[in-house]
C-alpha cells in the first residue's frame, strides 16, 4: 500500500509538470490533450479507489470492533479537516483567478458583433423568403383564374412578378410548365415527396436552401387550385437565387463565427485542464494527509491493540498471553497493570472451574439418581410453575416429557385432560397442607385401562430454593397382586370347602337312585329320579366350578414352546363352527413364533371366544373378527364383536374374579385370561368399540424378543 501510494503521488506530478508544458505549447496542447486529459481521469479515479478502499478497510475493522479504529478514524478526520480547510480556499482562489484570467483574453464584443451581423444576414433574408412567398401567392392566384395556356400566362406571371424560375406541377411532381430568366435545365430542381404532399393538405411552403452548385436560392411553393377540372389542384414552385454579394457576405460572417466558436472551445479546454491539474494537486494533498493518518494512528495504536489482542484472549479464556513491557512511560505501566491483572483473572478462574466442575457432578449425580427411581418426581417453583420432570413421572402420567413445559399446574386439565384428577388434588393439597408433608390415593383411567397412584409431597422451604414436589408411585400392579393374592387364598378355600362334600353328595344321590328306584311306584320313582338327576348335575357343576377356583388359586406350570399362533387360532375356530355365529379370521403373513403354552393359549381363545358369543345373545346377524398382526413389543392378537358392550360401570374391574355381566357364569373366565397373559409376560386391552361392541386386544412376545 506505502508502495502503491508513492507512485501515485510521483505519476500525480509528473501528469501536473506535463499539463503546466502543455499550457505553453500550442501544438503540444493539441497532439496530446486527449491522452492528458484521460490520464488525468484515470489518475483521480485511481486515487479516489485506494481512498475508498481504505475507508472500506476503517469500516470493516469499525464493524469488527477492532481496537484502534476509532482512534484512526478520529485522527483521519482531523488531517482531512487540516489538509481540506487550506486547499479548499487555494483551489476556490485559483479556480476563480483562472476563470477570470482567461475570459479576459476574449473579447465579448467581438462575439456579439458577429452574432448581431448573422442575424442581421438571417433576417435579410428571411425578408426576401416572404416577399417572394406572396409573389408565389399573388401567381397561384392568377394561374387558378386562367387555366387555358398555363404555359403562356406561366412566362407572363414570371415577367410581371420579376422571378427568376417557376415550375408549373401535377400534385405528384410531374411538370406542366416552366418558365425561367435563363434557359431552363432538362430536369429542374424538384421538390421532395414530402413537400408536395405537404403542399397537396393546402400548405404553403418556404425555405432558404443550396442548390449544388448553383448557390443560395430562396424556394417557395404553394398550391394552385383550379376548380374547371377534374384535376382540380396543381403546384406551382417559385426559386429565386440569393444576390452573390449577400451571399458571399453572409458565408464571411458565419465563418468568422466559426472560428472564433472554435476559440471559445480552445479556451473551454484550457480551463478545464487548469481545473483538473488544480483539483489533481487537490487529491494528491488530501491522499497524502490521509495517508499519514493512517501510519501515524497505527503507530500510535500498537500498544492498544496488543492490550485488545490479549483481552479477546481472555475473554475467551485463555490467560497465558502477558504482553512485555517495552517502554517506561504510561504505555508500559498500563501493560505491567494489565498483566497482573490477568494473573489474578487466571487464578481466580481456575477455582471457580473447580467450584463449577464439582456443582456439575453434583447436579449429574442428582438426575443420574431421578432418572433411575421408579417413582414419578415432579418440581414445581413457587408459582406452581413445572421445573423438573424425570422419566418414570412422564411414563406413569403416560404423556411425553415436554408436554407441561412452561405450564401451570392449575393450566394442565385444559391442555392434557386425562392428568386433571392428578392436578387438582395436588392443588388441593399444597393450598391446605402448608409446609406439613401430604399424602393421597388417587385413581384414573389412561389408555391402557386403569390406573391408581399414590402421590406424596410437600413444600420446599421459603428461602430462594423454594417450591414445592410432588413425589407418586403406580401402585396399579401392587393392587392387583394383592387382589389377586386375596381372590387366590379365597378360590382356594372355596374349593377345599366345596370340593370335599360334593363327592359324598352325588354317590349318595346316586345310591337313593339305585336303591329304592324298584321299590317306589312309577309315580314316585320318577319324582325320585328327577331329583336325583338334579342333584348330580348340580353337584357336576359345583365341581367344575371348584376347577376353575383350584386352576386360578394355584400357579401354573407352563410348558413353553415355539408356538405359531396363526395355526393354534385355526385348531380352535374349527370347534366353533357350528355354533351358529359368524367368525371371520384375518390373520397376518410371515409373523413371528412366540414362545408360550399351546394348551393355557387353547384355554385363552376359548375363554374369549365363549365370551364373544354369549355377548351377542339376541343380536341380529352377530359376527365375530379375530385378527392377528405384528404389533409393537410383540405379536397382536385381537377379538372383536358386534354384541352389546361392556358395562362402564364394570370396565375399571373387568379383570376382578367373580365379576361379570352375565347371568349365569362365575365371572373367573378373564380373570384367568390375565393371569395367563400375565404369565407369558404379555399385555391385554379391553375396550368398547361405537357404534357397538367390544374388543380384546392381547400383546405377546416373539420368540426373537
Amino acid at each position: 500500500m506505502k508502495a502503491l501510494i508513492f507512485l501515485c503521488v510521483v505519476a500525480g506530478a509528473a501528469l501536473v509538470y506535463l499539463m503546466s508544458e502543455a499550457t505553453y505549447n500550442n501544438p503540444f496542447f493539441a497532439q496530446n490533450y486527449q491522452l492528458l486529459l484521460r490520464l488525468g481521469v484515470g489518475l483521480s479515479v485511481g486515487l479516489m479507489v485506494l481512498i475508498v478502499y481504505q475507508l472500506m478497510v476503517l469500516r470493516k475493522k469499525l464493524r469488527e470492533r477492532v481496537f484502534g479504529s476509532k482512534l484512526t478514524l478520529r485522527l483521519m478526520v482531523v488531517f482531512a479537516v487540516m489538509a481540506l480547510i487550506p486547499v479548499g480556499l487555494v483551489y476556490a482562489i485559483s479556480f476563480q483567478f483562472l476563470q477570470r484570467s482567461i475570459e479576459s483574453w476574449f473579447d465579448v464584443r467581438i462575439e456579439e458583433s458577429l452574432n448581431r451581423g448573422v442575424s442581421l444576414g438571417q433576417r435579410v433574408l428571411q425578408n426576401s423568403l416572404e416577399e417572394l412567398a406572396q409573389k408565389g401567392d399573388a401567381m397561384a392566384q392568377a394561374l387558378a383564374a386562367s387555366p387555358a395556356g398555363e404555359g403562356a400566362a406561366l412566362t407572363r406571371l414570371r415577367e410581371q412578378f420579376s422571378v427568376e424560375e417557376a415550375t408549373l406541377m401535377t400534385p405528384r411532381g410531374r411538370i406542366i410548365a416552366q418558365a425561367g430568366v435563363q434557359p431552363v435545365a432538362l430536369l429542374p430542381d424538384l421538390p421532395s415527396p414530402d413537400v408536395l404532399r405537404q403542399v397537396r393538405s393546402q400548405q404553403k411552403v418556404s425555405k432558404i436552401e443550396a442548390i449544388g452548385e448553383r448557390g443560395l436560392y430562396l424556394r417557395v411553393i404553394v398550391p394552385v387550385n383550379v376548380l374547371t377540372i377534374a384535376d382540380d389542384i396543381r403546384i406551382l414552385q417559385i426559386l429565386q437565387r440569393v444576390p452573390p454579394a449577400i451571399e458571399k457576405e453572409a458565408q464571411l460572417v458565419e465563418a468568422g463565427l466559426q472560428e472564433y466558436k472554435q476559440l471559445q472551445f480552445a479556451r473551454v479546454d484550457l480551463k478545464r485542464l487548469f481545473g483538473i491539474t488544480l483539483t489533481l494537486v487537490m487529491l494528491l494533498t488530501l491522499f497524502s494527509a490521509l495517508a499519514l493518518a493512517f501510519v501515524l494512528s497505527e503507530k500510535l495504536s500498537a500498544p492498544l491493540s496488543a492490550l485488545a489482542e490479549a483481552t479477546r484472549a481472555i475473554a475467551k479464556g485463555d490467560y497465558s498471553k502477558l504482553n512485555p513491557v517495552k517502554s517506561r512511560d504510561e504505555f508500559g505501566v498500563l501493560t505491567q497493570s494489565f498483566n497482573t491483572m490477568t494473573r489474578q483473572i487466571a487464578d481466580a478462574t481456575d477455582a471457580m472451574e473447580r467450584n463449577q466442575q464439582q456443582l456439575e457432578d453434583s447436579k449429574t449425580y442428582l438426575e443420574s439418581i431421578l432418572s433411575n427411581l421408579t417413582s414419578g418426581v415432579l418440581t414445581f417453583d413457587e408459582r406452581l410453575y413445572v421445573k423438573t420432570m424425570n422419566a418414570a413421572a412422564s411414563g406413569i402420567l403416560g404423556i411425553s416429557g415436554g408436554a407441561f413445559h412452561g405450564l401451570k399446574l392449575s393450566e394442565w386439565p385444559r391442555h392434557v385432560q386425562s392428568v386433571a384428577p392428578f392436578a387438582e388434588i395436588a392443588l388441593r393439597q399444597f393450598a391446605s397442607a402448608g409446609m406439613k408433608q401430604w399424602e393421597e390415593q388417587m385413581e384414573y383411567r389412561r389408555a391402557d385401562g386403569q390406573r391408581t397412584l399414590l402421590m406424596r409431597g410437600t413444600r420446599l422451604g421459603m428461602g430462594g430454593e423454594s417450591g414445592y414436589v410432588v413425589v407418586f408411585d403406580d401402585i396399579t400392579h401392587l393392587i392387583q397382586a394383592q387382589r389377586d393374592a386375596a381372590w387366590g387364598e379365597v378360590a382356594r378355600r372355596l374349593a377345599h370347602e366345596i370340593k370335599n362334600p360334593l363327592t359324598p353328595i352325588q354317590l349318595s344321590a346316586e345310591r337313593l337312585q339305585q336303591k329304592l328306584h324298584d321299590k317306589l311306584p312309577e309315580s314316585e320313582a320318577d319324582i325320585l329320579k328327577r331329583a336325583t338327576g338334579t342333584i348330580v348335575t348340580h353337584v357336576a357343576a359345583l365341581k367344575g366350578m371348584v376347577d376353575d377356583f383350584t386352576q386360578y388359586a394355584h400357579a401354573s406350570r407352563m410348558n413353553a414352546r415355539a408356538v405359531n399362533l396363526n395355526e393354534l387360532v385355526r385348531e380352535v375356530l374349527v370347534l366353533y363352527e357350528a355354533m351358529g355365529v359368524v367368525i371371520e379370521p384375518r390373520l397376518a403373513d410371515n409373523l413371528p413364533s412366540i414362545y408360550a403354552d399351546p394348551a393355557m393359549l387353547r384355554q385363552v381363545l376359548h375363554n374369549l371366544f365363549q365370551n364373544a358369543i354369549d355377548a351377542l345373545t339376541g343380536v341380529e346377524n352377530p359376527r365375530i373378527l379375530v385378527s392377528t398382526s405384528l404389533g409393537t413389543g410383540g405379536v397382536l392378537l385381537t377379538v372383536r364383536d358386534n354384541g352389546t358392550g361392556i358395562a362402564e360401570a364394570v370396565m375399571g374391574r373387568i379383570f376382578e374374579p367373580y365379576v361379570t355381566t352375565k347371568p349365569k357364569g362365575t365371572g373367573l373366565g378373564l380373570a384367568i385370561v390375565k393371569k395367563i397373559v400375565d404369565e407369558h409376560h404379555g399385555r391385554i386391552l379391553v375396550e368398547n368399540v361405537k357404534p357397538h361392541g367390544a374388543t380384546v386386544s392381547i400383546v405377546l412376545p416373539s420368540k426373537a424378543a
